[in-house]
């Protein structure tokens, strides 16, 4: 019998409690007989790094990433499961054994029989060991086995409420086994001109200028694509992006194309539609982090003074337009579920913030400055990041602390900060997703400061006691017990100031209302466009 397992502390059951979209505009225009072919002209900012999202995880590469590989399971609009490269599976009793039986006849795009050998190197030798999150999400599959070309066997240690949330495609992607066995994943060349088993096979990457997917005729879902071809434009300029939009240049953009203070303008263009249903599931935190390798940053007094100097609700409600809420936890107020209320907060408070320098003997220079620092800001990702970084510096200021913002790239600040650990501070965002072993465990786990891994450890931030809750995170299956945990987890980081939890963010994308079939959902942006089609 098909089992399609969910468990109800399990990440599909954040869905039922997430909030509505901010300004969405209900629906599409009405649909039609569905059109074949045509392009479709999309845009991604800033330009990734590497095109395989299972490997770099930025939010560029997981939008085209999505289109050219398919996963073991997709996710409907419930975040249930779904059949894919799986088209059938089974979990034993005690759940510690799952079995995948594969789609028969799905090609590589290289014209490579896809198959069970593919998923085992990929989970043990590419998800586990490179992905920032793979560690953790896969924490208790001991084993994978292939008893035949289209079955797969995952052993588990026990129960693990976390697996049934991160087997999509751009997540624990599967790549070519016969690509990259015997490579340095992060490094292998194939990044760049990736071969996947998805609806959409890669054509070109321009650097600087676009992707282009063309449709694959080999797709196991005979009927799609309904495109041609997609092209992903880079254009790294806001505003420019915004006239894009609106001159029908592009007709897709995802992940805040914008900058806020034009959405209310574009949201009354009659041939655009604003959308923020699609982000739930990513749940997008905007933070402050520290360089633990700093001597300055072990002191906790440092640590909470930068906590009260910063005014989070002017970021909020000055700075992102109302786009965004004051975050009082590492976890998402809205995920009902895993969220803890009544946390330890830092109210803005400058002089409690001065008060603190002072006992941690940073007192003020005749010049007024306390101490000075460098501060990396995402800058890539919008120019709102930067005027964040402006204003925190600003505030900072107030108190006697000198920020100097380094604007990088995309590519120079994964490896400042991730490679070279060479910082003092970063403001930046990261997906929580719908279970924190997910998106948030991996930020405070010592076991996950590795070097060369984007979005992993980055402040170096290493807590035995943390490491302990973490792993209890990962092995517990009892829904109450890991709620405990979890709890102690946000504590921990909210008592120990391992990191400012600055905003919750509100995510959008624009399309054109001629473009239809996109999947609707809590992961609209980061899903494949198989479904998609433009009216004439």
């Amino acid at each position: 019998m098909l089992h399609m397992m969910l468990a109800a502390a399990g990440s599909a059951a954040t869905v039922g409690m997430l909030p509505s979209a901010l300004a969405a505009q209900a629906g599409t225009a009405s649909e039609g007989a569905i059109v074949k072919g045509g392009t479709l002209f999309a845009n991604v900012a800033p330009e990734p790094t590497g095109l395989v999202a299972g490997i770099n995880i930025s939010s560029p590469a997981v939008v085209i990433s999505a289109s050219i590989f398919d996963g073991l399971v997709s996710y409907d609009n419930n975040y249930q499961p779904q059949p894919q490269l799986a088209q059938s599976w089974e979990q034993s009793k005690d759940s510690k054994t799952i079995t995948f039986h594969l789609r028969k006849g799905v090609l590589w795009h290289d014209g490579t029989p896809f198959t069970s050998a593919d998923v085992q190197y990929s989970i043990l030798n590419v998800v586990k060991k490179t992905h920032p999150r793979g560690a953790s999400n896969l924490a208790k599959v001991i084993a994978v086995e292939t008893p035949d070309e289209h079955t797969v066997v995952f052993r588990l240690s026990g129960r693990a409420p976390v697996l049934w949330a991160v087997l999509f495609g751009t997540e624990t992607q599967i790549v070519p086994k016969h690509l990259y066995e015997g490579t340095n994943p992060l490094t292998n060349p194939w990044n760049a001109k990736p071969i996947g088993t998805g609806a959409f096979v890669f054509k070109e990457w321009v650097r600087g200028s676009h992707v282009t997917l063309e449709r694959n005729p080999h797709y196991w879902d005979k009927d799609k694509p309904y495109l041609d071809r997609i092209i992903f434009k880079m254009i790294p300029d806001a505003g420019a992006r915004a006239v894009a939009l609106e001159s029908g240049e592009i007709q897709f953009a995802a992940n805040n194309p914008v900058p806020e203070s034009d959405v209310a303008r574009l949201q009354k263009n009659p041939r655009l539609l604003l959308d923020t249903v699609g982000w739930e599931a990513p749940a997008p935190m905007f933070f402050f982090d520290f360089n633990f390798r700093r001597p300055l940053f072990k002191d906790i007094r440092v640590r909470k003074a930068f906590a009260h100097a910063i005014n989070r609700k002017a970021l909020a409600e000055i700075v992102w337009y109302g786009l965004a809420s004051v975050a009082e936890s590492c976890v998402p107020s809205f995920q009902k579920q895993f969220f803890k209320p009544n946390l330890p907060q830092y109210e803005f408070n400058p002089k409690r913030a001065e008060q603190l320098l002072d006992e941690a003997g940073l007192k003020r220079g005749a010049d007024g400055v306390r101490l000075r620092i460098d501060h990396i800001t995402e800058v890539s990702y919008g120019q709102v990041y930067l005027r964040a970084a402006e204003a925190m510096r600003q505030q900072l200021k107030n108190v006697g602390i000198e920020m100097t913002l380094v604007n990088l790239d995309l590519a120079t600040m994964i490896r400042k900060l991730y490679t070279d650990r060479d910082f003092d501070t970063a403001s930046m965002w990261y997906s929580a997703y719908p279970d924190p072993q997910i998106g948030v465990t991996r930020r405070f786990w010592s076991k996950n400061i590795k070097d060369g891994t984007p979005s992993s450890n980055a402040s170096n931030y290493s807590n035995p006691a943390m490491d302990r809750i973490i792993e209890g995170i990962q092995e517990e299956g009892d829904i109450a017990r890991r709620k405990i945990l979890i709890d102690q987890m946000q504590e921990l980081v909210q008592t120990d100031v391992a990191s400012i939890n600055l905003l919750e963010i509100k995510f959008f994308g624009f399309y054109s209302k001629k473009l239809h079939g996109l999947r609707k959902g809590p992961m609209l942006f980061y899903s494949s466009l198989a479904d998609a089609w433009l009216e004439k």
